[in-house]
């Protein structure tokens, strides 16, 4: 300990033990800078030259490999606490003002090229097929594993800027799919950081989509939090920033997700201005000319987002008719599961248990393989929903679901 205080370096993994083992007291992510123990340069970089003095996003680098190595080692942590407040708006206000990256290249380490990007962006569409068929749970490990061995050696890599910002951005996305596996295991702090650091790589990137993007994930997130007030906020900050330049697909789905806020604060009229909206830019929508990411938004997407506003608003009639066109629309297995339920929802609230008892078991079959916590817990509040109404077809569902969900995972 003296040596160290000196300023002798441990060997070895030492200092990352070091990292790890104080970011878990102080519940914070730390480097090697912050416990003096950073690697000495061969040379001394120009200032603002990520690896050179005052380089925030050098910094930065270093602070979210950091994270993905804690994940990585700990893959049963918890993860950090969810900021709240500032902290947590702070994040998204450095995004839409300045300043801005001026030069991310970099001039040490291995040589970058436009091809290592394209890997990353296969990579991306990769673990985005495998969340979506086997959820969260199952593939948070292997994103991780992924940012740890492939991504962060590359963002320590040489590159000039042209380079530096489509790496940013390729990173940004796959660090973006590991914050979605988090929110789908249920460690929201932790997809909170990795949504926060897709998009500090999506400024870096000068991609203004790819951060709107990103802020549409906090937005969904603020949603299942319950903090509408914030979800409302997120998301006109990216049709504020983007203007009459925003993605058709990402603006539909902000303004379903604000329709669904504002039912939720019982303002009947600002969420019908918002399905308005949204149903307007839906029509808009070329998926050749969208980024790959907007792809979740998909046809019923935007239904089934509205039916469940139209719930809360008690408009029942109208939310079964979106129900069913978003359930006749064609999905991938998870946004089937997600429509099922919601229509087994308006089924209930319809009077009609039989009707929600049939789609309550397509739900729990399409569902099967499928590890993630968002989706037991839909099925949960299903479950408990049928548990009340009167009926063998309502038990059995129940039951049913009940029985899938005894099965640990």
């Amino acid at each position: 300990m003296a040596r160290w205080l000196r300023g002798q370096r441990p060997r070895g993994t030492v200092p990352e033990l070091i990292c790890e083992v104080l970011g878990a007291k102080l519940n914070r992510t730390l480097t090697l800078s912050d416990i003096g123990m950073a690697m000495p340069t061969a040379g001394r970089l120009p200032a603002g030259l990520p690896g050179g003095e005052g380089d925030g996003l050098g910094r930065f680098v270093e602070r979210a490999a950091s994270l993905w190595r804690s994940d990585q080692v700990h893959d049963d942590w918890p993860g950090p606490s969810l900021l709240t407040g500032a902290a947590a708006v702070a994040p998204v206000w450095e995004w839409e003002n300045p300043p801005e990256d001026q030069d991310v290249s970099r001039r040490a380490g291995v040589p970058v090229t436009e091809a290592d990007v394209t890997v990353l962006h296969t990579a991306r569409g990769h673990y985005e097929h495998l969340y979506r068929n086997a959820g969260g749970v199952a593939t948070r490990a292997r994103v991780v594993g992924f940012l740890n061995s492939e991504v962060a050696p590359l963002l320590r890599g040489s590159y000039d800027d042209s380079t530096g910002r489509q790496l940013c951005r390729a990173a940004g996305s796959l660090a973006a799919i590991s914050g979605i596996c988090a929110y789908d295991a249920d460690a929201q702090g932790l997809a909170q950081r990795y949504f926060h650091q897709a998009l500090r790589l999506g400024k870096a990137s000068g991609d203004l989509f790819f951060g709107g993007y990103v802020v549409a994930l906090l937005v969904n997130q603020a949603l299942f939090l319950g903090d509408n007030r914030h979800a409302l906020a997120c998301a006109e900050a990216v049709l504020r920033v983007a203007g009459p330049r925003t993605s058709p697909a990402l603006a539909t789905d902000l303004y379903a997700m604000q329709a669904k806020a504002y039912a939720r604060l019982g303002d009947r009229r600002a969420a019908h201005t918002c399905m308005r909206r949204a149903e307007s830019y839906s029509q808009r929508i070329r998926p050749e000319e969208e980024p790959e990411e907007t792809g979740y938004v998909q046809p019923g997407l935007v239904e089934v987002r509205l039916a469940e506003a139209l719930l809360l608003l008690g408009e029942l009639r109208a939310a079964a008719a979106y129900a069913q066109e978003a359930a006749r629309a064609p999905a991938h297995v998870r946004g089937r599961v997600n429509r099922l339920a919601t229509l087994t929802d308006v089924a209930l609230h319809a009077g009609d248990p039989e009707r929600a008892a049939v789609t309550a078991a397509e739900m729990v079959g399409m569902a099967q393989g499928i590890e993630s916590q968002r989706l037991r817990g839909r099925m949960r509040r299903v479950r408990q929903r049928l548990a009340q109404h009167p009926g063998t077809s309502a038990a059995e569902a129940a039951k049913l679901i009940e029985e899938a969900l005894s099965v640990p995972f």
